[in-house]
């Protein structure tokens, strides 16, 4: 018994074609939106390559693309098809083409999931990215002198600033590492040599923040330097709320900035893929009803489509034969090769008559 089996008269197959054209085109329209989405998701990855570890999170964009671009060759395509199937003498040419190009839908419109899925699962991944390139990034903050990583300074101020952040998972993470430049150290000053040599690695620590780190919404000056040291400021506290400095580190911020985009463009993704089977699906009915005509000389007739000629069970069993004849085929092929060369290593016997 087919799957989904519909009777179609002639004005239905007009309607079907007419509505498929319609949904094709608004298929390049969605097309264009995965591909814009996607260009989009590499320019704003691109904007801060310089605190991303690897290239792996351009996956996503770049997948977005590639699918936006077949996305419109695709229905582009079948929306020449569904208008050519009106005139039956132009439809004929499409018939051969027809079950092959149906197979390619199915396997792009499982593409197009993946990618969806791929939008949501991508957080992992891009959460490792961002913690140790924004670690490469704040270690080379001081670089000012540097070719090639004198702009790192600049690139963390802004991106602390913008995305009111401070540091990779919070403001203590600049105790760690020597951001100040030596050039602006003074290294006859007792206190700099003191805490130079109180370093295994010779480098100078405070407990101070670049000014990028401030909170412009604090009622009092910012506190930059001798941050964890209460008696150095009047009235002030570095444990209590009002410490004037952003508290969420910047691997959170940008993980959910960049998160939130691509579950956004997932979504739309989805919302396509869904919008993409309804086109494959009728593609197919459309496909069958002008298949099954019974008088081709007699268009107006009525006739059948259907998605599959059998049950599903029937179907995959059918596949699940034609797999396993393909596999006895290539075992028969391998035995007869492997016959062949035992035959090819024997020596003939030569017998010799006195």
């Amino acid at each position: 018994m087919a799957l989904l089996k519909i009777k179609f008269s002639q004005k239905k197959r007009v309607k079907l074609a007419q509505g498929l054209w319609l949904m094709n085109w608004f298929s390049v329209f969605a097309g264009i939106l995965v591909f814009s989405m996607g260009l989009f998701l590499k320019i704003e990855l691109r904007k801060r390559s310089e605190v991303m570890d690897n290239s792996e999170s351009h996956f996503v964009p770049n997948s977005l693309i590639l699918m936006g671009i077949l996305s419109c060759a695709f229905n582009g395509f079948a929306g020449k098809i569904c208008y050519d199937s009106l005139d039956p003498a132009k439809f004929a040419k499409w018939k051969p083409l027809l079950k092959p190009y149906l197979a390619l839908c199915f396997l792009f419109n499982i593409l197009i999931f993946f990618v969806a899925l791929i939008c949501f699962l991508m957080r992992g991944s891009l959460e490792s990215t961002l913690a140790q390139g924004l670690k490469n990034g704040m270690k080379f903050y001081r670089d000012t002198d540097t070719p090639g990583r004198c702009f790192m300074k600049k690139t963390i101020d802004m991106l602390q600033i913008e995305f009111k952040c401070c540091g990779n998972n919070g403001f203590k993470d600049w105790f760690e590492i020597q951001w100040i430049s030596n050039r602006y150290l003074d290294f006859s000053s007792k206190e700099v040599k003191d805490r130079i040599k109180s370093n295994v690695d010779g480098r100078y620590l405070v407990d101070g923040v670049p000014f990028s780190c401030c909170n412009p919404s604090s009622p009092r000056p910012c506190i930059q330097y001798q941050v964890t040291n209460n008696s150095a400021h009047y009235s002030y506290d570095y444990q209590t709320e009002e410490l004037n400095l952003w508290r969420r580190g910047c691997r959170e911020a940008l993980l959910h900035y960049y998160s939130s985009m691509m579950s956004s463009m997932g979504a739309v993704v989805l919302l396509v893929w869904l919008f993409e089977m309804a086109v494959m699906v009728g593609l197919r009915l459309l496909h069958t009803s002008l298949e099954s005509i019974p008088n081709p000389e007699d268009p107006e007739c009525e006739s059948e489509g259907w998605i599959l000629e059998n049950s599903l069970k029937d179907t995959l069993k059918s596949m699940l034969e034609s797999l396993k004849k393909i596999g006895k085929f290539n075992q028969v092929e391998a035995d007869a090769e492997a016959a062949r060369g035992e035959e090819g290593g024997k020596t003939p016997a030569i017998t010799t008559v006195s």
